[in-house]
């Protein structure tokens, strides 16, 4: 019997970990937001702001808030998948305390007036971004949820102090608080009113699909293989240039693609003829350009949000049968060490990627397949559900 029969329709808000409009969605907000569309209404709020305006970045600054005020003009609109999208108006003052409250009051009014227009009443809220806390909290809900999925008080330019307070609010008063890194849920699942581990999900069928079908997206189909690849943000925190630069000096016949965009300064990366930098794709076409690499890669570096993280495109690259080389053994990626190969110097990681072009084969590409065919992302909603709607402590 399936969740839907059991415990019935509701709706939902989410206060999304990005934006709609401009950020990739492949993360598990977006994810699990799709699957609960087929359950009642799902109001999608785009990330209110974390970060303090940096105005000494110049064009990066302007890029923001060029891409926030056309997020914030689209107004309500309603995607094919039946989710309805909002980004509320807000200023980027979160990190000034005499301004806060007049910032949370004025998003929680638009999202009041939302709620009426949809006839959303009494919802399922879901909280990613931590910022969005005392909204969430002040909101009329069925059952509130907290994702921690990411150490967000270690992202670059936030107030660190404000984003824990938050985190520990959030999961105070929590129904459920999710984990997706076993480490940092055994480290604060006694902090938590009720806490679960829930290993990402992976679009199994939309990542098979794309091995059957003959398109490659032409920008990667002009290039020379050997490809060794990688999607995702190419943000300085996560990955260190020099470190690429170095890898591919050390293998120039291999092509190092980079799906995705970023923070990281990648002038010096571009001008290396086997490093190709493609820019951001929509999530749709992802298994498209993942299909042509080779091998793929995680060439994060070691700090303590990449430890408390966990990558969804290392069970992306698994789906598609990749062999896959990170750069180092966080606690939540050593559950795959039989089918992923670990480095942590630039020569074994060089190494690493010549033995996983060498060695591949059908039977290799088949057990990584196997190993994430039951991970579907509708698989991860219902365990959510049915942890909601037990819980003998709600």
């Amino acid at each position: 019997m399936t969740t839907a029969r059991v415990f019935g329709s509701f709706d939902t808000i989410c206060f999304g970990g990005g934006d709609w409009w401009y950020h990739n969605r492949a993360h598990m907000d977006v994810h699990m937001m799709r699957r609960l569309a087929s359950r009642g209404k799902v109001l999608y709020v785009n990330s209110i702001v974390m970060t303090r305006p940096k105005l000494s970045s110049g064009r990066k600054f302007v890029g923001k808030v060029v891409r926030k005020a056309a997020s914030i003009f689209a107004g309500l609109k309603k995607t094919e998948e039946g989710l309805w999208i909002y980004s509320p108006f807000s200023l980027p003052v979160q990190h000034l305390n005499w301004m806060r409250p007049i910032n949370e009051a004025m998003i929680g009014a638009q999202l009041s007036y939302i709620r009426r227009r949809l006839g959303i009443s009494e919802p399922i809220v879901w909280v990613v971004c931590p910022t969005a806390c005392n909204v969430a909290l002040k909101m009329p809900k069925k059952r509130l949820i907290y994702q921690r999925t990411d150490r967000f008080e270690d992202y670059p330019d936030v107030d660190k102090d404000e984003i824990e307070t938050f985190d520990r609010k959030l999961r105070d008063v929590s129904d459920i608080t999710i984990y997706v890194n076993r480490a940092l849920f055994e480290q604060e699942k006694s902090q938590c009113r009720k806490a679960i581990f829930l290993d990402h999900g992976v679009d199994v069928e939309r990542f098979s699909r794309a091995l059957a079908d003959p398109f490659v997206p032409p920008d990667i189909a002009e290039i020379s293989g050997p490809i060794v690849g990688y999607f995702g943000a190419i943000d300085e925190h996560k990955i260190d240039a020099g470190f690429i630069a170095a890898l591919a000096d050390l293998l120039p016949d291999v092509s190092f693609v980079f799906v995705g965009a970023g923070n990281m300064d990648c002038s010096e990366l571009a001008k290396r003829k086997n490093v190709k930098l493609l820019g951001r794709k929509p999530y749709e076409e992802i298994p498209h350009y993942g299909k042509r690499f080779n091998a793929a890669m995680i060439p994060w570096r070691k700090n303590s949000w990449t430890q408390a993280a966990n990558p969804i495109k290392l069970k992306e690259y698994l789906a598609l049968g990749k062999p896959v080389v990170c750069t180092f053994a966080s606690t939540q990626l050593l559950e795959y060490k039989d089918v992923i190969s670990f480095a942590d110097d630039v020569e074994t990681f060089a190494s690493s990627i010549r033995k996983a072009l060498t060695d591949d084969n059908a039977v290799l590409a088949a057990a990584r397949k196997e190993k994430v065919k039951d991970a579907s992302w509708e698989s991860k909603t219902e365990a959510v559900i049915r942890e909601l709607f037990s819980s003998e402590a709600i």
